[in-house]
Parts: structure tokens; sequence; C-alpha cells
């Protein structure tokens, strides 16, 4: 497969994944196959100078789910970021926002989601991971995340008084259902997640059905020109919300899905930098400064 041919595969993807509203996802580890040829190309990497990044593992109900976490070495306790899986799951992308974040003075961990259902990390198509990611449920991922933050308080300099919550595409879905589910965490940035849709036995509530109980200030980063979450669906989300809301969502014109993805065609340079400034300054003005 030749530049060009790896080009489409993941506009391809990318265009499945919008229509799918976020619905797909990857393995621990690793970038899914299709991604591989233009993510060695494309990916930002963040380096480990003056921070700990690690995989471990936390258990939750007797199962042992993969986590990777990274914090600075210095400087005290820290407070605490979720970060929320994509479309192809724990890979190097969303390790290195981890990183990312460790080196802004947050004690970020990603726990692998999806890692009692199976393993995709050999799928090459939409249509075979579907049918595990929909056996992921809700009730599920909360439980785990609630876990994940129980481990980071014995497995680094975390200050679970001060915890935020980020997540992209699936996880940005995720962000706006947890933020419902822990009302004593500080700040969540969804990016691009899914608002409204299918009820299912396994997801039987969508943020749109959250909003207008919803405690927890929430930045909502969208995508204009998004196949899969159309302004209008934005404007819906914005109205349950309601005028007195503490949480706003910002919409970039002319950004797609995915446009953070800096291992995909969909990635967006100056919306990427300014959507991560703005999730920064959303921490540090709801109680997760760095001090």
């Amino acid at each position: 497969m030749d530049r060009s041919d790896a080009l489409w595969t993941l506009a391809e993807a990318d265009r499945r994944e919008a229509a799918a509203g976020g619905t797909a996802t990857g393995h621990a580890g690793g970038f899914a196959l299709s991604t591989q040829p233009v993510a060695a190309q494309t990916l930002v990497v963040t380096d480990t100078a003056g921070i700990e990044a690690r995989m471990d593992a936390f258990a939750c109900g007797g199962t042992p789910i993969p986590v990777y976490l990274a914090h600075p070495k210095a400087g005290g306790r820290c407070p605490v970021v979720v970060v929320v899986q994509e479309i192809f799951g724990l890979h190097e992308h969303i390790q290195d926002v981890c990183r990312r974040l460790a080196k802004e003075g947050y004690l970020a961990l990603a726990p692998a989601l999806y890692h009692r259902q199976g393993d995709v990390a050999s799928l090459k198509t939409f249509d075979e991971i579907r049918p595990i990611v929909a056996k992921v449920p809700d009730a599920q991922v909360m439980a785990d995340i609630d876990e994940a933050l129980r481990f980071a308080a014995k497995a680094g300099p975390a200050d679970t008084s001060r915890v935020g919550i980020t997540g992209f595409c699936w996880g940005g879905r995720i962000v706006w259902l947890y933020a419902a589910h822990r009302p004593s965490i500080k700040a969540g940035v969804a990016w691009y997640g899914r608002l409204a849709g299918d009820r299912t036995a396994s997801t039987p509530t969508q943020p749109i059905d959250v909003a207008a109980g919803l405690t927890v200030p929430v930045l909502g980063l969208y995508g204009g020109a998004d196949a899969g979450i159309p302004v209008a669906t934005v404007d819906e989300m914005r109205a349950a919300l309601g005028a007195g809301s503490a949480s706003r969502i910002h919409v970039y014109p002319e950004a797609p899905h995915a446009f953070f993805a800096d291992y995909r065609p969909s990635y967006r340079d100056a919306e990427a930098k300014d959507g991560w400034q703005r999730m920064l300054a959303w921490f540090q003005a709801n109680g997760l400064g760095k001090g």
C-alpha cells in the first residue's frame, strides 16, 4: 500500500466512523492495521523528559484492565485527568495525549475500556469491529473509570479531589455521561462525541438526555463539517443544556470529525491547537489548575 492508498483507507475510515457516530475502536498498545502506514509518517510524538509514563493495570470486578499513566516526575500532587479513548482504542495517539497532559502538570490516565469485550487488533473493517464495541455497556465504562480513579490515587502523585475528564469521538460521548454519573468531578472536555442516537440495552442514555441536569461544567468541541454529528444536533444539545448551564459548546465551522487526530487525514492543525488551549483554559478555570 502506497501513501495515497493509505490516505484513501483512512479517509474512508473517517467517513464510516462519522456515519456510525463513533462506534468503532482499536486495541490497546498500537494502531489498527488500516492506520499504520499514515501514522508512521504523521504522528506527533511527545517525549518523556521530566515525566514518568508507563502501561499498568488495575482490577475491576476481578478483571485486570490495562491503563496508560503519565505524570510529572516532580512538583507534588497533581490534578487528575482521565483520557477516554477514541475510535481505535488505547493506541499510541491516546497515550501521547496523556504525555502531553503530564507535561502540563497533570496526572493523566487512559484505561482500556473495551478490554473485556474482545481483541480487535487484527481486525481490518468496521463491520468486524462494530459487534465487539456494541457489547460494551455504558454501566461497565462508568465503573471502570471509577476504579481507574481509585487506582490513580495509589499509582502516582494524584490529587483525586481535583479530577477532570476528556475524550475523543466514542470517548467524547463518554465524557458527557461520566460528568452526569460523577458530579463531584471538576470539569470535562468532550471532543466531537456523539450527542444523540439510538438507545439500547448497553447504551440506554445519550448525552442529550442528561444535559438539563448536568452540574459538572463540560466544554464540547465540535466540527461544523462533521458528517456524523450535524450542527443541528449540536444546537439541540445547546438547547437541552439551557441558558443557565455552566457547560459550553464551541464549533469550528470548517472542521470535520476527528480534527484533533494528528495521525489521520481529518487532522486540522489550527483547530486542534486552538482546542487544546481551550481545554487547558477550561480545566484551569474550573478548579484543575496545576498549582
